[in-house]
């Protein structure tokens, strides 16, 4: 249901359990991403922050994006720094996950974590990513609430 964009209390709900059963459940998954592909022409990598609790306990969701499948190929969550963006790369790497080309904007960890890859910098090349970003922001209800 969560894929469909109905919220944890709209499960709780309809399933009529409790929200803690709904989140103990959500919490115990056991989900891992599996890329479709181990190769990848162009991947977009982006940063989209939100919060949890409070506007000031910032949490940071960094992910890779392959626009032309529209997958996911792996994320991140953490703080917006060199070291999650480092995770990000070493994630990549450990799935066994190649690419010709990695895209980002002009965030200095990005920057410096993909400098040994064949890396564009611009906004020109990451439209793809951007708008998905978008739409998280204004389709996921959870992205800008306070509780996560």
């Amino acid at each position: 249901m969560l894929v469909r964009g109905v919220g944890s209390r709209d499960i709780s709900e309809i399933e009529k359990v409790s929200i803690n059963k709904v989140l103990s459940v959500l919490v115990r998954s056991n989900h891992k991403i599996k890329p479709k592909q181990s190769h990848y022409d162009k991947l977009e990598v982006n940063e989209l922050g939100t919060y949890v609790g409070n506007k000031k306990n910032k949490v940071w969701l960094i992910y890779a994006d392959h626009r032309a499948r529209g997958e996911i190929v792996a994320y991140i969550w953490g703080k917006r720094n060199l070291k999650t963006a480092r995770k990000l790369r070493d994630k990549l790497v450990s799935m066994g996950i190649a690419f010709d080309t990695v895209c980002t904007d002009a965030w200095d960890s990005f920057i410096s974590v993909f400098k040994q890859d064949n890396h564009i910098i611009g906004k020109a090349d990451t439209k793809g990513i951007e708008g998905n970003n978008c739409r998280l922001r204004h389709r996921i209800r959870r992205a800008l609430r306070k509780t996560c």
